[in-house]
């Protein structure tokens, strides 16, 4: 950085006089937790000897006082520095560290707030950039006043930063002036509990939980135990038949109405407060009941858009809207990829069209492929049914070949799914539609493409078919945002030429 960049605008700076908590506590969560689990079982559910009180007491003391001194020392030694162009970051006692962040260089600013934070109304601060994997910075803790005033000066890449005393100022004048884009009210963040199936996730993840933390035998004892009482009960109310099926439709239905209940709450618990705003080609999203996330990243650093819906989202006539961004992918990153969790169609739409307006959304006209490509989908059904079949049938008999039936679900699953794939290519963007039970859209900038692969397997071949592979810099090999299978091998050679004309006459952004 020039002398002029490293010039003061403020004062340098400590963290919050709390931050040493904040940083112990999350020691403890990263660190301590993973052993204390195991430790716990080990001395209050496998049995100790008494005479190990006073040792185990004296191991936890100390770990303590090791945690609270190191903690301590890390805020005493943690200074931030608020130049004209630029952050300067120095830390460490023993190994002493200096790091230069230029405001230009920031692509995501992160602001988080657990209910503990809220109660000491302090915030931690994320900064991001394309260069790593991990955050370049993480304040860890400052006061809100402070976080939103460093936010609003990486937003705006001010000349001047504020002094301490107007901070608060600063930031909520900057906050008031973001118009509003998406808000999400409570209804919608029902409607997104209702789509979603995060209880059945949770519930699993629960079980497992349970299942590992306690002996084998004692939960098989226990479900063994409440099977019998349900019999038992069941026996003696001597039901008949029609009664039973009803019963069991009514605790299944019981079930599911508590799985989509505990899913509402999730959504709540994430999404309440969603706000999706802009200022000056920045987009800021802020949500959540308990832990108030605040996220925002630059226009310019989002590489590829992805509209889906399922049969849910089809029920509530509703759409989501992702994106991926040129950052590492932290939490704090995947909080921003989701523009809209939940929006009608219409609106979706004009929320493209309002940040790309120099694109076409929807696209007046999609090229679709040649009906013969579902035959070449639908020999990946067969090459995986036929073996299972055969040795479900040699397992179980004919009953086995029931396994079968699910070839001609793989035929109208491979018709459809041809149906609905399509591209289009104009000047600005490639997009690429597809899928049946849960469909897509997604597109890409041209500036913003840096590979482009064409790949033919030996079936691909045998069929003279190719497929077409375009890569951001927000994507990766293994997720293919823009993948377009089956298509003919002209029409893909063609395909891959014009993009690769059209992508060596622009500049990469």
């Amino acid at each position: 950085m020039t002398g002029d960049a490293r010039e003061s605008v403020a004062p340098e700076q400590r963290l919050h006089p709390w931050s040493w908590l904040f940083v112990m506590l999350q020691q403890l969560k990263h660190y301590l937790v993973p052993l204390l689990v195991p430790l716990f079982v080990v001395l209050f559910l496998g049995g100790r000897r008494e005479s190990d009180d006073a040792w185990s007491q004296l191991v936890i003391l100390i770990v303590l006082a090791t945690l609270i001194t190191t903690s301590i020392l890390r805020y005493l030694t943690f200074r931030y520095h608020i130049g004209k162009d630029g952050l300067t970051i120095r830390s460490g006692l023993l190994h002493r560290n200096r790091r230069e962040i230029p405001f230009t260089r920031i692509h995501n600013v992160g602001i988080h707030q657990s209910l503990l934070h809220r109660l000491f109304k302090v915030a931690e601060v994320r900064l991001e950039s394309a260069s790593g994997q991990t955050a370049e910075a993480e304040m860890r803790v400052l006061s809100l006043p402070q976080a939103l005033a460093l936010e609003a000066l990486i937003r705006h890449h001010s000349a001047s930063a504020p002094a301490a005393a107007d901070a608060a100022g600063v930031a909520a004048a900057a906050t008031a002036g973001s118009p509003v884009l998406l808000r999400m009210r409570i209804p919608e963040i029902v409607r997104l509990g209702l789509i979603s199936n995060r209880g059945m996730v949770v519930a699993a993840a629960a079980f497992g939980f349970v299942y590992q933390l306690f002996p084998q035998k004692m939960v098989g004892t226990f479900i063994q135990h409440r099977v019998d009482d349900a019999i038992r009960v069941a026996s003696a109310l001597h039901p008949g038949r029609i009664t039973v099926v009803v019963s069991a439709i009514l605790m299944l239905a019981l079930f599911l109405a508590l799985l989509r209940t505990l899913s509402i709450a999730l959504a709540m618990t994430r999404y309440y407060g969603f706000v999706l705003s802009e200022d000056q080609r920045r987009l800021t999203i802020e949500r959540g009941l308990f832990m108030r996330v605040r996220t925002s990243a630059p226009r310019r650093r989002i590489q590829t858009w992805s509209l889906r819906e399922g049969p849910l989202h089809r029920l509530f006539r509703r759409r989501n809207l992702r994106v991926t961004i040129a950052v590492p992918q932290g939490d704090e990153n995947r909080a921003f990829n989701e523009l809209a969790p939940i929006a009608t169609p219409r609106r979706c739409d004009e929320l493209i069209q309002h940040l790309l307006p120099q694109v076409r959304w929807p696209p007046p006209q999609w090229r679709t492929l040649p009906m013969r490509a579902w035959f070449r989908r639908f020999l990946s059904w067969v090459s995986a049914t036929v073996p299972l079949t055969a040795l479900a049938v040699w397992h179980w008999g004919p009953w086995g070949g029931l396994l079968g039936l699910w070839l001609p679900y793989g035929a109208l699953s491979s018709y459809i799914h041809i149906r609905r794939l399509g591209y289009s290519i104009d000047e600005s963007i490639v997009a690429i539609r597809g899928g049946w039970w849960r469909r897509h859209w997604r597109l890409a900038e041209l500036d913003k493409i840096q590979t482009l692969r064409i790949k033919r397997t030996p079936t691909d071949r045998l069929f003279g078919m190719a497929s077409v592979s375009l890569h951001t810099a927000g994507g990766t090999l293994l997720d293919r945002p823009l993948h377009l299978q089956y298509l003919p091998a002209n029409d893909a050679d063609e395909l891959f030429e014009r993009l690769s004309r059209m992508l060596a006459a622009r500049h990469l952004r």
